[in-house]
């Protein structure tokens, strides 16, 4: 029989044995499967598809197996750092195939096909000839005045979803199964066991810190509906849901590209950074090098060579990938690349940021344990990205010949409307998406009440509305890419609550005495050092302790986010008041 963590030392030398093993195999299970999905994302074919799903259905079985293995040694006398490795083990897939003959492959095969049928789907607009893709779509969200145009371009891609229906729905059995042979409730209920604390505090947790800044959403909410219902009063009501296809992004979770109609005269937005990208700069590449050196001057090595050389920064000519952007580890080690379809846009310069705090991190914690290289929670990752670019500031901008010829705006109002616009309407997005997700997986809301829910979350949090009536059979949720790609999306909400935590304790730790929207830790290598501590850690601590190395504080908090906004706030209310 197997020794087991009863057994005292024997026990203990059994599992770290055990946990030796599945270390080995599980990073080179997962090596090829990231090779293989890379080789998808930036060649999409059914061969590259099917190759990609047969290397993940191995890394998921083999997962699996050792996840249900490690009940044998599982135990308390264990060391903490074994009982964290196993935990996480059990933890290590976000998708998880039950142990029937074929379903890890069919799994697989259906994720593979919604994902690829989400990044090759084209629409044909009214009036056009010529399909338009996801990219082009939004652009007409973003920049078209006309609502008809915006509505047929909102319809048009919502309909990437519903032949997905039939696909998520197995989807959503298949992974229930597995996560229900891990001991699990159902696949939400796994997801949310990876916080360092039980399923229903997270729940509490998430409940709380969205209370904080619904006040802060629902005033700008009511002020942005204002001047919608003058630019387009036959479509908005006072005191209703606001049309998704008027908010110029196609999910509605990022309301920026409205500030440039909606924001008074005389309030500017600050320089265009677009118009001095698009002046300057001809190479993709080079936006990429910013970023870079953003990280060097706080500190950290430049990036290997072989990221320069496999990463795809535009979108290819000779055939279909997936443009959505992501930083990619692929041998977790030091073969980092990003992957995305750059354009010479403000928008994208703030991704780039956000892509390479992945890709530092990703580095940064490559010398731990292979169960320990990942961020302390998921939200830990996407936050590093997003609090380098809070500090895309316009003294940044100044410091790194960027600025433009135009000064910096006296009043602090328009920059932060901008970014406001960009980040707020995130916040109740981001929650709805996984709330609804967690609905599912738990059986409360059924195959014939999908999209009825979903968009009675969408109202509920964000105060928006389908443009048309939605029927039975459509499958809305099917447009926003996490969903059919099963890549849960809390961490995002949780990104947006601790990277303005921990901006403003980097602020502090600075001894800064100005406006936290001011602040940036460009060549702040104090800062960097602090950042680095966290990184290195990796997920070897619960996360309260990688946050505390940065904050001092090991409660996640939005207060953060509320100074930084609350000169923006103070006005909206004066607004109001008028």
């Amino acid at each position: 029989m197997p020794a087991t963590g009863g057994n005292g030392s024997r026990g203990s030398e059994a599992a770290e044995g055990f946990l030796r093993e599945a270390e080995a195999r599980l990073l080179d299970l997962s090596v090829e499967s990231q090779r293989a999905e890379w080789v998808h994302a930036t060649y999409l074919s059914l061969d590259t598809a099917d190759l990609a799903a047969r290397a993940f259905a191995r890394r998921v079985r083999a997962s699996v197996e050792m996840a249900r293995n490690w009940t044998r040694f599982d135990s308390a006398d264990l060391p903490a750092d074994l009982r964290r490795k196993g935990l996480l083990l059990r933890l290590s897939q976000s998708l998880v195939a039950p142990s029937g003959p074929g379903e890890s492959e069919e799994l697989a095969h259906r994720v593979a096909a919604m994902e690829g049928r989400y990044a090759t789907f084209r629409v044909v607009l009214p009036g056009r000839k010529e399909p338009t893709d996801l990219e082009g779509l939004s652009r007409i969200l973003a920049e078209s005045d006309d609502p008809a145009l915006m509505e047929a371009a909102w319809n048009g891609w919502h309909e990437v979803g519903r032949p997905m229906r039939a696909d998520f729905l197995r989807y959503v059995d298949l992974a229930n199964r597995g996560a229900r042979e891990l001991g699990f409730a159902d696949t939400g209920e796994m997801w949310r066991s990876r916080y360092d604390m039980p399923p229903d505090q997270l729940t509490a947790e998430v409940e709380r810190l969205w209370e904080q800044v619904a006040p802060l959403y629902r005033d700008l909410h009511r002020w942005v509906r204002q001047r919608l219902m003058e630019r387009y009063p036959e479509l908005v009501s006072d005191g209703g849901p606001i049309p998704a296809h008027l908010l110029g992004n196609m999910w509605a979770q990022s309301w920026e590209s409205l500030s440039t109609g909606i924001t008074p005269t005389g309030i500017s937005g600050g320089p265009a950074l677009t118009d001095v990208l698009r002046a300057r700069i001809s190479d993709p590449r080079e936006m990429v090098r910013y970023a870079e050196r953003f990280f060097t001057s706080i500190g950290f090595e430049p990036l290997p060579a072989s990221f320069w050389e496999r990463s795809m920064f535009s979108r290819p000519k000779d055939r279909e990938v997936v443009c959505h952007a992501s930083a990619w580890d692929l041998d977790f080690d030091q073969d980092v690349r990003i992957k995305m379809c750059i354009e010479t846009t403000g928008e994208e310069f703030q991704v780039i940021h956000h892509e390479l705090g992945h890709t530092y991190y990703q580095l940064a914690c490559r010398r731990q344990p292979f169960l320990f290289r990942d961020s302390a929670h998921d939200g830990f990752h996407e936050a590093l990205g997003d609090l380098i670019g809070l500090s895309v500031t316009p003294a940044y901008l100044a410091r790194i010949g960027l600025a433009g010829a135009d000064p910096a705006p006296a009043s602090p109002v328009g920059g932060l409307l901008r970014i406001a616009l960009d980040k707020v309407p995130f916040l109740p997005f981001s929650v709805a998406v996984d709330r609804w997700r967690w609905e599912v997986f738990s059986g409360r809301v059924g195959p014939d009440q999908l999209n009825r829910r979903w968009w009675e979350l969408r109202e509920e949090l964000q105060g928006i509305a389908p443009p048309s009536r939605r029927d039975p059979d459509t499958f809305d949720a099917g447009a926003k890419y996490h969903i059919p790609a099963s890549v849960p999306y809390l961490r995002y909400f949780l990104a947006y609550i601790l990277q303005f935590q921990m901006h403003r304790a980097l602020a502090r730790a600075s001894g800064w005495d100005g406006a936290l929207h001011e602040f940036t830790i460009y060549g702040n290598r104090e800062a960097g050092a602090r950042l680095r501590t966290m990184m290195e850690m990796g997920q070897s601590r619960p996360w309260p302790e990688a946050l505390e190395s940065v904050t001092g504080e090991r409660r996640m908090d939005a207060s953060g986010l509320l100074e930084y906004f609350r000169p923006l706030r103070d006005w909206l209310n004066r607004e109001q008041r008028r």
